[in-house]
């Protein structure tokens, strides 16, 4: 089927929800009206109000909620409506979510998913743009999670939905609905910790994932170089034997991601190339990020958020070393 990443997202929920009856969805909204996206639409429709639940306005309340469940047997789906509005339930994620297992000694698990749309470039209000997977990839126990494409939302949903530990699913919400792609029907998953080589080149490697691919992979073929373009998909726990082997081959890096510079997840990945593959470097590993600001509204987004230049510019200062 032809599917968007948010159409992409609803069929797995429709698969996983039909597969196993242990999987439930809550969330502000996610009933009656389908979620402020329309990801959850037609699910109470056919999997009735028990499983498909709406939820007074708390964050704490919904994530905990779904710990709850996630310990008593349930595979509860909780969504937040921004990524904005997580933080307050950022403690039930570090001190409960992320680390029941190592608490028990493996007697219990929490087999839960907390999906958001992230990011920015679709005009939001202050708390709808923000892109913290660098803050949330710090906290043991927790995958991150960052599709690209419809194919992977719903692959690497199912995988998320059915893995024993809890998942973090964060939705580039700049391109739920701007392209489609060919995504299989009924059940399939993609891997979660493994990254996609989604172009293959020689010179140069650049890194990216989430909404961040599509300036990436514009930059790249407006400069028509020999890049190889690596979509990380998962941030923690991150792969990185492919960025490794990848540097090992080009000699140079990019990373582009929307978040803030300082502690973000690209300065992980510079860390892990300069252990691994420091002596193969032909120039310094190169960042194009976000900046060390909130996200500004409306138009001053467009000078936040890395573009196709800006992408550009990186990837020729890494070249002319």
């Amino acid at each position: 089927m032809q599917a968007t990443i948010v159409t992409a997202i609803n069929d797995a929920l429709h698969t996983a929800m039909a597969a196993d009856d242990r999987v439930v969805t809550l969330g502000e909204d996610v009933a009656e009206s389908g979620g402020v996206f329309r990801a959850t639409e037609g699910l109470k429709e056919e999997f009735g109000d028990e499983r498909v639940v709406d939820t007074p306005l708390s964050e704490i309340a919904i994530v905990g909620g779904a710990v709850g469940l996630a310990v008593y047997g349930y595979r509860p789906v909780a969504e937040i409506q921004f990524s904005g509005f997580l933080p307050p339930a950022f403690d039930q994620l570090v001190t409960h979510a992320s680390r029941i297992r190592w608490r028990t000694r493996g007697t219990w698990s929490v087999p839960m998913v907390v999906r958001m749309p992230y990011g920015g470039g679709v005009r939001a209000l202050e708390h709808h743009s923000e892109s913290l997977e660098g803050a949330y990839s710090h906290v043991p126990g927790l995958k991150v999670v960052v599709p690209s494409t419809p194919r992977d939302a719903k692959g690497l949903l199912l995988a998320a939905v059915r893995d024993p530990d809890p998942v973090l699913f964060m939705e580039p919400k700049r391109v739920y609905r701007s392209f489609r792609e060919e995504v299989p029907e009924g059940d399939v998953e993609e891997p979660i910790a493994e990254a996609a080589v989604r172009r293959e080149g020689e010179a140069v490697t650049v890194v990216s994932w989430g909404a961040m691919m599509e300036p990436t992979t514009a930059a790249v073929e407006r400069l028509g170089v020999d890049a190889e373009v690596i979509d990380l998909r998962t941030i923690a726990p991150m792969d990185t034997e492919t960025v490794v082997g990848s540097v090992e081959k080009t000699g140079r890096c990019v990373v582009v991601h929307e978040g803030p510079r300082t502690g973000g997840v690209g300065a992980e990945v510079v860390a892990r190339i300069n252990d691994d593959a420091l002596m193969y470097l032909e120039a310094p590993v190169e960042r194009v990020t976000g900046f060390d600001v909130p996200v500004p509204m409306l138009a001053m987004e467009d000078y936040y958020l890395p573009n196709p230049p800006r992408v550009a510019a990186g990837i020729e200062r890494v070249l002319s070393v």
